[in-house]
């Protein structure tokens, strides 16, 4: 239906009444006041106005989308909308030719030469596919919590832009793992307003439960006291590490038993607690009791960490004694404990003894003694 046919009747009208004969009487007048009242009726509607930017949720672009007060014509489809999160551009020129096609003339464009058409979506990010994919595996068929597990899909995960009706929960409807190969395959079904059938997306790649690890920043030899530095926390398969993983925390100030590689992973058996006094080294004997401190110059003959107890060289006596580290190069060397004498045995009934063994050399001896 025309948007402005009745304009362009009443301007024909106001045409037709100039050329012809002037009528007497009141039929003249009567036509002169309806063509009055025509046009000012006509002046009232508002002139459609060109929008320069759209937004649209629809598959079909109107021209209501696109013209402000197109009346009767704003629900025509004319084009075909843009892919949900994505812009197309409409020229003005093209857009008044098939707006006069449909009878919408006299459009304003306020210098408007291009039509920016964006059609509303909602976008899934790649970030919130995985979450929600690891979501559905967690604690399925052996796999730990979601936040360890690394996901590989077999096809690049992009931004998904669905259909702005596609408004509801996202959950998962086919959840499918097998343990043997890290495989999985869900379908997510996302849920929408407008009454027709839920959107569902399928993904497919291999699931990995991790761990954090210790890893070398540096290739270090034997016997190497690690620093921070020497280390990087990085996030390894489960089946990899295994559960003797060592922390950050277990693993600075520690000392290896072994060279090893930049890359790999520390475990418990590869550390150990650092040696403070080394085999041949020039340590310092401490001896220390109630109210008396004395230090000596000492040699250590074998290697030990805090808490070991190592023999060592006194040089002054050259003597050797054992001692127990207690820092890097000193060995404490308790005082001896002293020697408690035994109580003796009370002498009485030797006295006795031996005072009925000499009675008399004439007297018999008991049976007993005998």
């Amino acid at each position: 239906m025309a948007v402005r046919p009745f304009l362009v009747a009443v301007v024909a009208g106001l045409l037709l009444a100039a050329s012809a004969p002037v009528l007497a009487g009141n039929d003249a007048a009567a036509r002169r006041a309806d063509f009055a009242s025509a046009f000012q009726t006509a002046a009232a509607i508002p002139a459609p106005v060109l929008r320069g930017r759209v937004d649209i949720t629809d598959e079909m672009v109107r021209i209501g989308d696109l013209v402000d007060n197109a009346g009767d014509a704003a629900q025509i489809a004319i084009y075909r909308a843009p892919d949900p999160g994505t812009t197309g551009t409409l020229p003005a020129a093209q857009l008044l030719d098939v707006l006069r096609a449909h009878q919408v003339i006299g459009v304003e464009t306020h210098g408007i030469s291009n039509v920016a058409v964006t059609r509303l979506a909602r976008t899934l990010d790649p970030d919130d596919v995985e979450l929600q994919i690891a979501v559905a595996l967690e604690h399925r068929n052996g796999l730990g919590d979601a936040r360890d597990m690394l996901l590989t899909f077999d096809k690049d995960l992009k931004a998904i832009h669905l259909d702005a009706a596609n408004n509801g929960a996202i959950t998962p409807v086919v959840t499918r793992f097998d343990p043997r190969s890290g495989r999985f395959d869900v379908t997510l079904e996302v849920a929408n307003d407008s009454g027709a059938a839920p959107t569902r997306l399928r993904f497919t790649g291999t699931a990995v439960e991790t761990i954090e690890a210790a890893v070398l920043a540096r290739d270090v030899d034997r016997n190497t006291l690690l620093k921070s530095s020497d280390i990087v926390i990085e996030r390894r398969p489960k089946a990899e590490i295994g559960n003797n993983a060592a922390s950050r925390d277990r693993v600075v100030g520690m000392q290896t038993r072994r060279q090893m590689r930049a890359g790999q992973a520390l475990h418990g058996i590869d550390l150990t607690r650092p040696d403070l006094v080394q085999r041949d080294q020039a340590v310092t004997l401490i001896y220390q009791t109630a109210g008396i401190y004395l230090t000596v110059r000492g040699k250590a003959t074998e290697s030990g960490t805090e808490g070991d107890v190592v023999s060592v060289l006194n040089l002054q006596s050259n003597r050797t004694i054992s001692g127990v580290v207690v820092g890097r190069g000193q060995v404490s060397v308790s005082p001896a404990a002293p020697v408690v004498p035994h109580k003796l045995a009370s002498v009485e009934p030797a006295a006795e003894a031996t005072a009925s063994f000499s009675a008399g050399n004439n007297a018999p001896a008991s049976s007993k003694a005998e």
